[in-house]
């Protein structure tokens, strides 16, 4: 019905079937009243009692495989957002996705070794800054890039001064000065991250806001 109604000669040139969705366990529909849309998740408490943010949902999506049931709980959440947790954040790069995630892509949309393969790069990011790009791009990509949450353009300048500041500290070996200003960023709610750049072997710091 569908070719002779669009003219094609074929219904499709890819044919996926994705496995049930599932709620706590158990499979969603709206008579066993767990029925929960995208849009709940985002903007209303009905589930787990908090709003999600879109970029853990994608993640705990994409941690099962398309084939496989699919189940939403709080706990896959969780463990998606403690995930992204662990991810540099970063600003959307023009770098090309890194090949050890487009193969898995390539693999029958194998997600799960896709976003392992992203973990792995962030890993790599964390440790070495240069890596960044890659992971960034990857991490759009997937639609799971973490983002620096928008700051007053003022407070990053004042940011970027305390951590320029600890790292004169440290080249002066004045590390009682330099863990002063960690632990001042700190309770502000500003996380560090120490690397060496890969040209040069000079100290390099990022910062993000603490999640």
């Amino acid at each position: 019905q569908s070719r002779c109604a669009n003219g094609t000669h074929v219904m499709a040139n890819v044919w996926m079937h994705n496995g049930f969705v599932q709620v706590e366990g158990r499979k969603m529909s709206k008579s066993e009243g767990n029925f929960v849309t995208i849009y709940e998740l985002l903007h209303t408490e009905k589930f787990g009692g908090r709003k999600w943010p879109g970029e853990v949902l994608r993640l705990a999506m994409l941690m099962t495989h398309y084939r496989e049931p699919i189940d939403f709980s709080v706990k896959r959440l969780e463990e998606a957002e403690r995930l992204l947790a662990k991810w540099p954040a970063a600003e959307a790069s023009d770098a090309a996705p890194d090949e050890t995630v487009l193969e898995a892509l390539a693999d029958d949309l194998n997600t799960v070794a896709a976003v392992q393969a992203l973990h792995a790069l962030a890993h790599a990011a964390n440790l070495d800054p240069s890596r960044l790009p890659a992971f960034a791009a990857s991490a759009a990509l997937l639609g799971v890039l973490p983002k620096k949450a928008e700051m007053d353009e003022a407070i990053v300048s004042a940011v970027d001064a305390l951590v320029e500041l600890r790292l004169e500290m440290l080249k002066a070996k004045n590390f009682a000065e330099a863990d002063r200003l960690r632990d001042e960023l700190s309770e502000k709610g500003i996380q560090l991250k120490d690397g060496k750049d890969k040209e040069t072997g000079e100290r390099t710091t990022t910062w993000e806001l603490k999640r």
